[in-house]
């Protein structure tokens, strides 16, 4: 029953079409910052900066190099906006639709429903990841030779690495990644729980990321920057360090699940209490 009820949530999910846009803004957004990187001084700027520090350019300007220059703004603007928006979507549209009341007239419990709704969304932030990775990676593949990477991010992060060594990092940052998504969807989800319109619980959820991200960046609130969601959304690059800080990585990550159970938690609660005819 478990996979019967989690496949017909899957298929209603990647069945809209507001689910693809996301995707689709990914390409449009990664084959930009590739004609940038190919045909504007942007190059020339990475390879005088890697030979100021000792390195021949030729070996690092690569596609892995680009891909993850490619993955830092998608990563901070894009996959949380689209996240939201179908995190958001999830409880809310169907019952804005009446859906929902059909559903809850049949045997099945609240929490139940949640649950596999919730376990979907985890699964659409997962390939979510899994495609931007990939098709960025691909992207940059075309138009950049497959060598060495450097990795360099404002902070003190600056790393060059082998092509094998650097692959065997992408892959395991998007496993980070996935967490961040999963993160911005279940919030949108929880604030879909409550009665209100897909919109409103999708601005709700991006409004609290923004404030996150705001006091992340003012430096007089680095005392609290622990309890702030996007300061550990950051920790998919830093295993890209040298040497990775695994035990900052395992803190970020034990964090953004507790926020994972709260928001489903906090939904689940108001969904129990939430007079559906309404």
């Amino acid at each position: 029953m478990f996979y019967h009820h989690l496949k017909n949530e899957l298929w209603k999910l990647f069945g809209k079409k507001r689910t693809y846009i996301g995707f689709g803004a990914f390409l449009l957004a990664q084959n930009a910052m590739l004609l940038l990187f190919r045909f504007t001084p942007v190059k020339r700027d990475m390879e005088r900066m890697l030979a100021g520090n000792g390195y021949l350019a030729g070996d690092f300007v690569s596609a892995l190099t680009v891909a993850v220059i490619m993955l830092i703004p998608q990563v901070t603007l894009l996959m949380p906006l689209y996240a939201a928006l179908v995190g958001g979507d999830m409880v809310a549209k169907e019952a804005e639709d009446g859906t929902l009341r059909m559903i809850l007239s049949r045997p099945i419990s609240r929490l139940r429903l949640l649950a596999m709704k919730y376990v979907a969304g985890i699964v659409f932030a997962a390939a979510l990841v899994l495609v931007l990775g990939a098709t960025a990676l691909i992207s940059a593949r075309i138009w950049f030779p497959w060598k060495g990477m450097f990795v360099i991010w404002p902070g003190g992060l600056f790393n060059v690495l082998s092509a094998d060594e650097g692959l065997k990092l992408y892959i395991c940052s998007h496993l980070s990644m996935a967490v961040n998504a999963s993160v911005i969807v279940g919030l949108a989800f929880m604030f879909s729980c409550f009665n209100m319109k897909p919109a409103a619980a999708t601005i709700l959820a991006l409004s609290f990321l923004f404030v996150n991200l705001v006091m992340d960046g003012i430096p007089f609130f680095d005392r609290y920057q622990d309890f702030l969601m996007t300061h550990h959304f950051g920790s998919w690059l830093l295993i890209y360090s040298n040497p990775t800080p695994w035990a900052q990585m395992a803190e970020s990550l034990c964090i953004l699940l507790a926020f994972n159970v709260t928001t489903f938690l906090v939904g689940a609660a108001a969904f129990q209490v939430r007079d559906i005819k309404s």
